[in-house]
Order: C-alpha cells, then sequence, then structure tokens
C-alpha cells in the first residue's frame, strides 16, 4: 500500500538503504537482514515535511513550491521547499529583528548558546550521518567523522566570543592627553551561501563565526544536499538560540542570491558556495549597497583547523576617543 507525493512532503525509496541503517542503528544492523527500524507490516511510515526555517519557526515557501532532493545513487530522499524572493525578505526581517537581542547579549552568553548547539547536534549524530552518507555516498564510518568535526566545530567557536574582543581590540598609542580605545562590533545581517560539496560541516564552518561575533545570518543551504542543513535547523531550534538569529532557506541558490546581495537591510555577503562567476554578479550588486564581502576561496579544506579568518570580514573596528582625567 502506498500514498501519492504531496508538495513539500518526503518521499523516499521503498526502504532505507543499508548503511543508512547502520548509521540509525549499529547493533540492530549487525545482526538482521532487514533495515534498522522496519515499519510493522502493513504499517504506512509517516514521511517527513521539510520546510524553512525563519525567525524560529517553520514555515513554508510562500510560493507553495518545492522540489526534488535525490541521492547519489539518484534515488528520491524527499522534497524540499523552493524558496521565493518573498521567503528572502522574510528572513531578512526575522534576522534584522533578533540582530539588537543577539548583539546585545554577553559574549560570555553567546559562547554558551554555541556549546549547547554542539549539545543538540550530538544527540542528532546519526541522523546526520545518514543524510550525508545519502547525500555524498559515503562510508558510514567517514559520514561519522564528518559529524563529529561539524559538532567540534560548534564547540570551536563557543570559546571565541569573550576572547574575539581581546585579539582584535586595542588601546591604541596617541599624542595627546587622550585614552584612544579600538574594539570589533558585529556589522549585521550576513547573508551566508552554503557550499554545496560540504553539506554539514562546511555549512556549519560559514554559520558558526557569523553567529559568534554577534551577527544574525540568512543561510541559503546547499541546492544539492539540503536535508543535513534542515535537521541543524531543527537542532537550533531546540537550542537556546533565539529564534531568527539563524534562518535556513532551500531552493536555487541562483534564484535567491541575486535577492539577498542587493537587499539594502543586507550588510554582509558570504559567497562560499557562489561559483566564481556568480560571485562576480554578486559582489557588483552587493556594492551598491557597501555590503562586506567574503569571497570564495578556491576548494576549501573544512577539515582543517579555522582560526579566526572567518570571524573577521563581518566584524567593524569601532574607535573611542576619551580624555585623560575625565
Amino acid at each position: 500500500m502506498s500514498t501519492p507525493d504531496t508538495p513539500g512532503s518526503s518521499s523516499g525509496g521503498p526502504e532505507v538503504h543499508a548503511e543508512a541503517a547502520e548509521l540509525a542503528d549499529p547493533a540492530g544492523a549487525a545482526h538482521s537482514g532487514a533495515p534498522a527500524h522496519a515499519p510493522a507490516a502493513g504499517r504506512i511510515p509517516v514521511r517527513k515535511t521539510y520546510k524553512l526555517y525563519t525567525g524560529g519557526a517553520f514555515p513554508r515557501s510562500e510560493s507553495g513550491r518545492c522540489y526534488p532532493v535525490t541521492g547519489s545513487d539518484g534515488a528520491h530522499l524527499a522534497n524540499a521547499a523552493l524558496a521565493s524572493r518573498k521567503d528572502a525578505r522574510d528572513a531578512v526581517t526575522a534576522a534584522r529583528s533578533a540582530f539588537p537581542g543577539w548583539s546585545g547579549r554577553t559574549a560570555y552568553n553567546r559562547g554558551q548558546i554555541l556549546y549547547r548547539v554542539a549539545e543538540m547536534m550530538e544527540g542528532r549524530s546519526a541522523q546526520f550521518a545518514a543524510e550525508i552518507a545519502e547525500a555524498d555516498g559515503i562510508g558510514a564510518e567517514r559520514a561519522r567523522e564528518l559529524v563529529s568535526a561539524a559538532v567540534d566545530r560548534w564547540v570551536y567557536y563557543a570559546g571565541w566570543p569573550d576572547k574575539i574582543g581581546q585579539v582584535l581590540g586595542a588601546a591604541n598609542p596617541v599624542s595627546g592627553p587622550y585614552f584612544n580605545l579600538s574594539r570589533p562590533e558585529p556589522t549585521g545581517v550576513v547573508a551566508v551561501l552554503a557550499p554545496p560539496a560540504a553539506p554539514l560541516l562546511g555549512l556549519v564552518s560559514a554559520v558558526a563565526p557569523v553567529i559568534a561575533t554577534g551577527n544574525t545570518a540568512v543561510v541559503v543551504a546547499s541546492e544539492r544536499a539540503p536535508l543535513p542543513a534542515l535537521t541543524l535547523a531543527e537542532a537550533l531550534a531546540t537550542s537556546d538560540l533565539p529564534g531568527g538569529v539563524v534562518n535556513i532557506l532551500t531552493g536555487r541558490t541562483g534564484e535567491i542570491a541575486p535577492h539577498l546581495a542587493s537587499h539594502a537591510d543586507v550588510n554582509g555577503l558570504d559567497l562560499t558556495g557562489a561559483g566564481p562567476e556568480a560571485a562576480a554578479d554578486l559582489e557588483r550588486s552587493a556594492a551598491e549597497t557597501l555590503k562586506r564581502v567574503l569571497r570564495p576561496g578556491g576548494r576549501e579544506d573544512w577539515l582543517a583547523a579555522p582560526g579566526i579568518s572567518r570571524m573577521t570580514p563581518f566584524l567593524e573596528t569601532k574607535t573611542v576617543w576619551h580624555p585623560v582625567g575625565v
């Protein structure tokens, strides 16, 4: 017995791939020839409906459109929402509304919240690994390594919010009876084009430094493999991260990105997931509203130590002069 697919709903293959079953329940898969957690005979499985993540909620695309997501073997995995220009505007509005509260929190508290995101991801490790294995056609062990690296990346950036000011700030020597102090401050709303070849680790490596420094983000997930990003949205929604700090859109990057690049209320643009030709066009659009732009760096090694290079592009240095003795 089967049910027809409906727009915005998942409709995977007739059974879970063997490796995905092993990832979900390694012990069960080891002593059973059937996929782990196989549905009872005669039961219709409940298919998952994938939506956008905006303002801490999971709305459907206002256009009602969706597109098929397939695995590395061409098998249909799900239907993902096809975000529109209106969805992009709504995400920017949510990010702008969340910015004062998020940037106004103490740096220590932001670090605590990022660590909490790592905890929530750790609890969903098997689900993330299964999604990566299906999307990229890699083995179970490699998928688990990539998920662990993504969790560790959150922990890494969780340690930076209360330290980046000391690293990048300074008391500047000046001639005259003044104190001259410089400190980094967040730039505002940052649009992030996630790298298509690294749908989880690359995504986390791009988003975590943006919000660690007090910015809010509008993310365009990997068009090819959006499911890990949507599962990450569920982890974010159940963590302590305020709604609107991270907003995740799925769909055609080439359709959504130009609207974000030209949007006057977007302050920064991370072009990591854009190709060279598209990046040049988007950068020209961003220049009209004086956005800070992080250009794509070619083939990235997402497993390498990240350093602070992804935190500095979306920080602004503010300098204060104060008379001595006053």
